[in-house]
């Protein structure tokens, strides 16, 4: 078992920005392909709603990849494991530059998709014992990297595509991988591995845990039904240029950053009525989206203020999973599933709202699409806020905080 003092004595500001540096690279992979979308699709002879596979094929690939690769790598030292991660995000991102078609990028995604989950699972476990009793602002700050992707990688990655081409943003993102690596093995501090993998496991059989995991696919996926599309949507609805995509994408991740802080810093207090609170918030956004997607000024409001509402959820929704599993925040697998369950989500999203559009919907619907994900989530959020007031065997730390 590792000694969380030994961890929290450690300086946690080097050690959380080194973390975050590794999501901010992921982040970027993950979510560059939304505005290079036109780009690569035509790169690669494939319509747009394939290209958005590209999204949907990574997303599948963290979901059955992440635990794993978790399970294989349990038992390891934690700094080890992550930059060894770091560098299958490297070999898939060169993999995509180099691609002359779509099986050869689709493999490039899968084995980029091989570190996402992992990494972030361990990142998640080291973050949260750097301040052990700040636990969602931990995990915040280490998913800073991902906001931070949003708001300067994604813009700057589209920007360099449109420039450059879309392959030169994924030499670029290749790069980044290996300046994770470095920052990882400088200052990420040396750990034990927590446990073995029969005890982790065995908090599978918890009902809550299965809940809490759906509730973060569904309200993820809430997000990426109209996000997997917003180039076509802001460009072809709302009458933005092309041009406009690197900003209109900065403005989104500028409120992705907003709502990390809030979100964090409301689910140290209230775990569930954050969640809740930021899902009701989300479920009226993706309802209007529709109607001001037809005004350039109205989209972008409502671009921003779904950033905010969608990643004031994020912080919460991982350590409701990590509560579930148990009160210490050490179960490696359920931090791995955490993170498949939000890419589950990105995958169920990206794929329903390019359903939608199939059926002859229109971009406009697939705000729609997610507002009926968004339905689901609340639903599940309620059942678990029913079943923590339940009377239950006594447990301890922060697992009472949960029906909050």
């Amino acid at each position: 078992m590792i000694d969380v003092r030994e961890v929290a004595t450690t300086r946690p500001g080097p050690a959380l920005a080194a973390l975050s540096v590794g999501t901010f690279a992921i982040g970027m992979t993950e979510f560059v392909i939304t505005g290079l979308l036109p780009d690569i699709a035509g790169d690669l002879y494939v319509s747009i709603p394939t290209a958005g596979l590209l999204i949907s094929g990574y997303a599948l690939s963290v979901v059955i990849g992440g635990p794993l690769v978790t399970a294989l790598l349990s038992t390891r030292a934690r700094k080890p494991a992550l930059v060894g991660l770091l560098a299958f995000f490297v070999i898939g991102n060169a993999m995509s530059a180099v691609a002359s078609g779509y099986p050869l990028m689709m493999a490039g995604r899968v084995v980029a998709a091989l570190c996402h989950g992992a990494f972030i699972g361990f990142a998640t476990v080291v973050a949260g014992d750097l301040l052990p009793d700040r636990r969602s602002r931990a995990i915040g700050a280490m998913l800073a990297g991902l906001t931070l992707s949003t708001v300067a990688g994604v813009p700057l990655g589209t920007l360099l595509g449109q420039q450059l081409g879309w392959r030169a943003t994924f030499w670029t993102m290749a790069g980044l991988g290996l300046l994770a690596a470095l920052a990882t093995a400088l200052f990420v501090p040396h750990s034990r591995p927590a446990g073995h993998r029969a005890g982790h496991l065995g908090a599978f059989r918890h009902a809550q845990l299965w809940l809490a995991l759906a509730m973060t696919a569904c309200a993820f996926g809430a997000v990426y039904a109209p996000f997997t599309y917003v180039a076509p949507l802001m460009t072809e609805v709302a009458g933005y240029s092309e041009g406009a995509l690197p900003w209109l994408l900065a403005l989104f991740g500028t409120g992705l950053v907003l709502g990390n802080v809030i979100g964090a810093r409301a689910a140290d207090r209230r775990l569930m009525g954050t969640i809740v609170g930021a899902s009701v918030a989300m479920l009226a956004v993706l309802l209007i989206f529709p109607v001001t997607a037809r005004s350039p000024l109205a989209a972008a409001v409502t671009l921003f203020v779904l950033g905010v509402v969608a990643y004031a959820t994020v912080p919460g929704l991982t350590n409701r999973v990590l509560v579930a599993a148990g009160p210490d925040g050490q179960n490696l697998l359920a931090s791995s599933a955490a993170v498949s369950a939000f890419n589950l989500g990105n995958a169920a999203g990206a794929y329903l709202g390019g359903r939608a559009i199939a059926a002859g919907w229109g971009y406009r619907s697939t705000p729609l699409v997610g507002a009926a994900m968004e339905v689901a989530a609340l639903v599940l959020a309620v059942i678990l806020v029913l079943l923590a007031r339940r009377p239950r065997p006594v447990r301890t730390g922060a697992a009472s905080a949960v029906g909050d």
